[in-house]
């Protein structure tokens, strides 16, 4: 179908509105103010008919926005200095923490807990209300963000990033339009910044046709599950950090647990671990209701009730995995290129930092209007003189460590810790994820199914989940999860690996039903169920499924998350 699409040309064009992409915009908007005020101003930036806009694909700013969250507020203070008088939703310091290690049953305190993993100073918050409290500050600033809106392809010509085109929206369920029907338009910028946290659509499409990665790791991550629970007052007293290892686990899969204690009645909990596992049936959703069947989890949740949930992946390459973050009018910030440390489990503060340090190169370039590579690649060296680099490089072979299981991971982290990062070589390399997953016919324990079963209260089944997550999408459009060969599922999978998908995925998004023509079973998709983490992009084995952006806003409402 040819469509006519109309087109907007805007200087600065912010694609993702949460707290690297705010950012970038808060900041490069002072940055202009005070030059203005100061009769500095001066190139692009100083035309009456000079623009910037955020687009968020999410229907309200902060609704797709996830994160544990336990918050460094070192990029907030570079951000926005006075955020304590501004009353930043910082929910409360973190007063309290320990670190465990898990078996089935027992619980044993790690008395030692490394420098950069301490959390005192730091703050938990919700990740939704920062966002949210981030954009009342950019409406302040007249800076426009339009929400409901995604991209859909990155416009390069002849090499150079000219924009991207957003989503078409009023197409039916087989990509016809309907009588609403309104086509996507061509948004062309001098720069544009992806800020569209991890395993961005347009990143992930930009970075392949720019060949952004080359030379780099591929990116790994992790799979966070999460609920809120309201429990009895007294359980935990607000600002207590609990950390765990271990259980449920095994010793060769990386990963670990979170409980915050966000007021005394309510309790922030998630179980994170990572997509190079070996066994088709790891199930996410039902590692973390394991969890919270462990006499210390289910103790602090007795008598209390889920009120919220979610589920997102974290982009843990490091370093070595980071594309390269510049091009002909591009920047790449925040957890779209990897801004996370690892050790840590925290991107926000880097987040922030990165929207900060894009926002002065862009400042930089508008001044000279001069949009190539040769201006952008000071956003680069910017990098490499900031704190950020400095803690990045610090953990630069954190995560690989582990590709061989706990034990050889502790051992390169005592190396690592020794040495400055390094370990024991100069980079550790790794591979996608879903390589590491083992065939049925290599491993026969995985043809026996892992049965659960969920009490509505302790335990929650997905779809409950799911309905918790607030997640709504229009029924009638084309399915936002696109499979390249439903062939490949319904049979090879099928033999080869036993449809993993139906176990990666933390919402119920894939089933496998009995087809009554052949006899067979074969997949069903129900996109609606989708809670927009991405793990199908990532963990399915033949990268047979793409995720995309559902019409209009579409997804879950991480409310309170």
């Amino acid at each position: 179908m040819e469509i006519q699409r109309e087109s907007m040309d805007t200087n600065v064009l912010i694609v993702g509105a949460g707290p690297a992409g705010l950012a970038a915009a808060i900041h490069l908007t002072n940055l202009i103010e005070t030059a203005r005020a100061k009769g500095e101003l001066k190139g692009a930036a100083a035309s009456d008919e000079f623009t910037m806009m955020i687009i968020e694909k999410s229907a309200e700013l902060g609704d797709h926005a996830l994160s544990g969250a336990v918050l460094d507020p070192k990029g907030l203070d570079e951000l926005i200095p006075d955020w304590r008088e501004r009353k930043a939703p910082l929910t409360v310091e973190v007063k309290k923490e320990n670190l465990y290690y898990l078996s089935e049953k027992g619980t044993f305190g790690i008395p030692y807990t490394p420098p950069s993993m301490n959390n005192h100073g730091c703050y938990i918050v919700s990740l939704n209300q920062l966002v949210k409290w981030l954009g009342n500050i950019a409406e302040e600033k007249e800076i426009d963000v339009f929400t409901g809106m995604a991209g859909s392809a990155p416009i390069i010509e002849d090499g150079l990033f000219k924009g991207i085109i957003t989503d078409d929206k009023g197409l039916d369920k087989d990509g016809k339009p309907k009588g609403n029907f309104e086509p996507g338009m061509e948004l062309r910028a001098n720069i544009t910044i992806l800020a569209e946290g991890p395993r961005g659509s347009m990143t992930r499409e930009t970075v392949k046709q720019l060949n952004l990665d080359k030379g780099k790791n591929p990116q790994n991550y992790l799979t966070g599950v999460k609920e809120l629970w309201e429990v009895p007052t007294g359980r935990m007293k607000a600002g207590t950090v609990y950390h765990t290892l271990g259980y449920p686990l095994g010793m060769g899969q990386y990963g670990g647990s979170f409980i915050y204690a966000m007021s005394d009645e309510l309790i922030s909990i998630g179980l994170a671990s990572a997509l190079n596992y070996q066994d088709p049936r790891f199930d996410p959703h039902g590692a973390f209701n394991d969890f919270k069947r462990h006499p210390l989890v289910s103790s602090l949740l007795e008598g209390g009730k889920m009120i919220r949930y979610g589920a997102k992946t974290i982009g843990e390459g490091g370093y070595f995995a980071m594309p390269k973050l510049y091009h002909d009018g591009l920047m790449l910030i925040g957890d779209t290129a990897g801004f996370l440390n690892s050790l840590r489990l925290k991107g926000i503060h880097l987040a922030m930092k990165t929207g900060i340090m894009a926002a002065e190169t862009a400042f930089e370039a508008l001044n000279k209007e001069d949009y190539s590579t040769k201006t952008l690649s000071n956003y680069h060296s910017r990098y490499r003189k900031s704190w950020a680099f400095t803690e990045l490089w610090q953990v630069r072979n954190f995560h690989q460590g582990f590709d061989n299981g706990m034990i050889a991971g502790m051992v390169h982290f005592g190396a690592q810790m020794l040495t400055g990062g390094r370990g024991f070589t100069t980079r550790l390399n790794s591979e996608p994820d879903h390589l590491a997953m083992k065939k049925l016919i290599e491993m026969p324990s995985a043809r026996l199914p892992i049965e659960r079963k969920f009490d509505g209260e302790l335990t929650i089944d997905k779809l409950t989940d799911v309905y918790a997550s607030g997640a709504k999408h229009e029924e009638n459009q084309p399915a936002h999860l696109r499979i390249t060969d439903i062939n490949i599922c319904n049979d090879r999978c099928t033999e080869e690996y036993g449809n993993p998908c139906i176990n990666f995925c933390p919402a119920s998004v894939y089933e496998m039903v009995d087809d009554e023509q052949t006899g067979k079973k074969h997949l069903q998709i129900s996109p609606s169920n989708c809670v927009h983490c991405k793990t199908c992009d990532i963990a399915d084995p033949y990268g047979n499924i793409t995720w995309t952006p559902p019409e209009g806003g579409g997804g879950p409402v991480f409310s309170q998350m």
